[in-house]
């Protein structure tokens, strides 16, 4: 290694660097610091006491957590919706981009993605409540089935298991649509515009030319997000599901996340949320790895 032309690249981006620094000390402080905490699934931890002095009960909590009763449905919950939202919520905002990027009235287009992008400045406490309001027996998407002569009675969708991963998909898809379109709008700006002209010159329409320029253009990053998404099957959305979720559709909406946050937080179970917390993270892991290793060896794209 050169080690005067890394120096004189340090020189050359110490601005830079120094932007980064706030952001490695915010991940030290709130993502690397906790991880001491990750003892506490392999002690009989007590809140009331330090964590080095509870006593060392090895595996005890992670099998308990393989035993407990809702264990397979917390899993099927958690990888179902989340498998739901990757198949059906990962090429929704690649289409939406592609889209956008084909319409040729400016005015418009903004309009569209302002539109778009508005209901991801909304918490889910607040989409939420506007759900459950819209899906009430009252709620405006009875009245409009009623009306329309779809439905015979209204229907309590969020109050019925069967529903509830319905619900949580499409609200997903509607507050994140034009957010995560972001990414690939920006990809698409920077595909080299002669490409399409010579494209056109050729005779090619606007569909082969999406096919053949712009898909190929953008499949590095819909690879890397691909792989993201696919790390990320684990986490369900807390904040969504604890919003929608209630006692009548409990059996679908009991995921991992909403099954630490009872164990540890209301009933006080602190090493045994733990132990349900790292199997979710080491899956995740699992996940990561597999997926970008496979996706390496077929289009030779990968995070590592």
């Amino acid at each position: 290694m050169n080690w005067v032309k890394v120096r004189r690249k340090l020189i050359d981006q110490k601005y830079l660097l120094l932007m980064v620094i706030p952001g490695i000390i915010w991940m030290l402080i709130f993502n690397y610091t906790p991880m001491y905490g990750i003892i506490i699934a392999f002690k009989d931890y007590k809140i009331t006491k330090p964590i080095s002095e509870a006593e060392w009960v090895g595996l005890k909590h992670v099998i308990e957590f393989f035993k407990d009763e809702r264990f397979f449905l917390i899993l099927k919950n958690t990888l179902g919706i989340s498998f739901l939202k990757l198949i059906i919520g990962f090429p929704l905002p690649i289409l939406f981009a592609i889209m956008l990027n084909e319409v040729k009235h400016n005015r418009f287009k903004k309009v569209v993605q302002t539109i778009s992008y508005l209901p991801h400045f909304l918490s889910w406490v607040v989409l939420g409540g506007i759900m459950i309001t819209w899906l009430s027996e009252s709620g405006l998407l009875n009245e409009l089935l009623l009306s329309m002569g779809l439905i015979k009675e209204a229907i309590p969708f969020i109050a019925k298991s069967e529903y509830f991963w319905g619900v949580v998909i499409v609200s997903d898809i509607w507050k994140e649509l034009g957010w995560n379109a972001i990414i690939y709008l920006a990809a698409i700006s920077g595909i080299d515009q002669s490409m399409y002209e010579a494209a056109t010159v050729d005779g090619a329409g606007r569909l082969r030319k999406i096919w053949n320029i712009t898909l190929p253009s953008i499949a590095g990053t819909i690879t890397i997000l691909l792989i993201l998404a696919v790390g990320n099957m684990m986490n369900s959305n807390f904040d969504q599901i604890f919003v929608l979720k209630n006692t009548l559709n409990a059996d679908a909406s009991d995921v991992i996340d909403i099954f630490v946050y009872r164990m540890g937080i209301q009933s006080g179970r602190f090493s045994f949320a733990t132990a349900a917390g790292l199997f979710k993270s080491l899956t995740a892991v699992v996940l990561l790895v597999s997926t970008n290793t496979i996706v390496k060896k077929i289009n030779n794209t990968s995070l590592f």
